[in-house]
């Protein structure tokens, strides 16, 4: 099904840069303008120019953060900044790093070129909803630098084994490149140009399908963008680099796959009333007032939910010193209120607060969330408590993770979750390698 191949990387010169932690980012869609800044000021050919560059007064269709990318990108390989690899590469990439003090996780994919394939060919299956101005910004930036700065992060099912043989028979020497990236977390890649063993990589992907756990806007951009130049190009094969996009493969049972939750912050609503909503509350979810006598409400909450992981069960925090713990009273509610939505999505945590919850009860519908108009996401416990203290939102609703296994079965009956269902952790890092078109 996938087709999976290498390709000749575009990566920073060592020689003249040294070390990666100065040039390399975030992903472009978790970084705020005060770390724009600051990655902007911290090496003059850090790839956030490239991936997430700066708007400026008097831009225009000519002269713009887009233009101004492409710009950069063809000085910097002009001047030997960035390296074409000798001969086409898979690039076995690992992150290491440490949830708690004292224990280590770690997981290694392949960073790779992949066919676009359309959504209906069940080659690449998405598992959430996208956001259109996200997808047109990043068409932009592919239309003008013809390129890929990130990967997409997709996962693949490894049965037999024989991918992870081979990932681990290949990174057993000492990388080819390792550092720190500012978040604390060890990065290694080991690059592999072996023509057998990268035959053998393509081979075993042949039969496979690829989830995509983060980058759903990029794929899409893919998309857009290989009809776009098949459209300027009628006599394509197929095999030019503008129908592959790149992406970081990992196995789906790789245990060091890490998925953290993003709440919801609920704001201006009118006629917002605390006791009002507990009390609709009580139709469909034990609801529980817990006080909390330490300051530290985020951890104490965190606390309770990590113990409900296997329950449908959310918090309820409107800035006081105690919050509600919400428990679903029977899973059959969902399936009598919503029997045309299959099982996988209708039992989802996620869908269970969206749906008995902020559309029910709070009247938040589907085009509102798209629009973030009463609703805005965080993947901060601490913030989605500190800002309902300081008045800026109503309240706020924590939620526990989604599973992989409930990840893998929405994506195989061909639906996608809410908005900001996952949050994969860590964040892969930008500038580690580049695919040029």
């Amino acid at each position: 099904m996938a087709k999976v191949i290498p390709f000749k990387g575009l990566r920073y010169n060592l020689d003249k840069i040294g070390d990666l932690a100065a040039v390399t980012a975030p992903p472009y869609d978790i970084i705020p303008p005060a770390k724009q800044d600051e990655l902007y000021a911290q090496n003059e050919y850090n790839v956030i120019r490239l991936e997430y560059g700066k708007e400026q007064d008097g831009d225009n269709e000519s002269n713009n953060k887009y233009t101004r990318a492409n710009e950069f990108l063809q000085n910097w390989i002009s001047n030997d900044i960035l390296k074409f690899e000798a001969k086409p590469a898979f690039y076995i990439y690992e992150q290491v790093f440490s949830l708690q003090p004292g224990v280590m996780k770690s997981f290694k994919g392949i960073i790779s070129n992949v066919e676009v394939a359309d959504f209906s060919e069940n080659v690449v299956l998405p598992h959430e909803q996208t956001l259109s101005k996200a997808k047109s910004d990043r068409f932009d930036l592919m239309t003008a630098t013809d390129a890929n700065f990130s990967q997409i992060y997709s996962l693949y099912t490894d049965e037999s084994g024989g991918l992870r043989a081979i990932i681990n028979e290949q990174s057993e020497r000492e990388p080819d490149v390792s550092f720190t990236s500012d978040e604390g977390i060890l990065q290694n890649v080991w690059i592999i140009t072996d023509e057998s063993v990268n035959a053998s990589i393509t081979k075993l992907f042949a039969d496979k399908q690829l989830f995509i756990a983060d980058g759903h806007h990029r794929y899409e951009t893919a998309i857009n963008y290989r009809n776009k130049k098949r459209e300027e190009n009628p006599n394509y094969t197929g095999d030019e680099p503008f129908n592959y996009v790149m992406m970081m493969l990992v196995d789906m049972d790789d245990e060091g796959l890490v998925v953290f939750p993003t709440h919801r912050l609920i704001k201006d609503l009118p006629n917002f009333d605390e006791v009002n909503l507990v009390s609709m509350l009580t139709d469909n979810f034990n609801v529980s007032k817990i006080y909390v006598t330490d300051s530290d409400i985020a951890g104490v909450i965190s606390e309770k939910m990590g113990k409900t992981l296997d329950e449908k069960m959310f918090s309820l925090y409107t800035g006081k010193n105690y919050y509600y713990l919400l428990e679903l009273k029977d899973i059959n509610i969902m399936d009598e209120l919503f029997p045309s939505m299959p099982k996988e999505l209708r039992h989802l945590d996620v869908t269970v607060l969206h749906s008995l919850i902020l559309e029910q009860l709070l009247g938040i519908d589907k085009e509102n969330m798209a629009a973030q108009k009463n609703l805005t996401y965080t993947r901060s416990l601490d913030e989605a408590i500190t800002e309902v203290q300081a008045k800026k939102f109503q309240c706020s609703f924590i939620i526990n993770s989604t599973k992989i296994s409930e990840i893998k079965d929405v994506c195989l009956i061909g639906k996608r979750m809410p908005q900001k269902s996952t949050y994969f952790w860590p964040k892969l890092v930008t500038g580690i390698v580049i695919s040029k078109f």
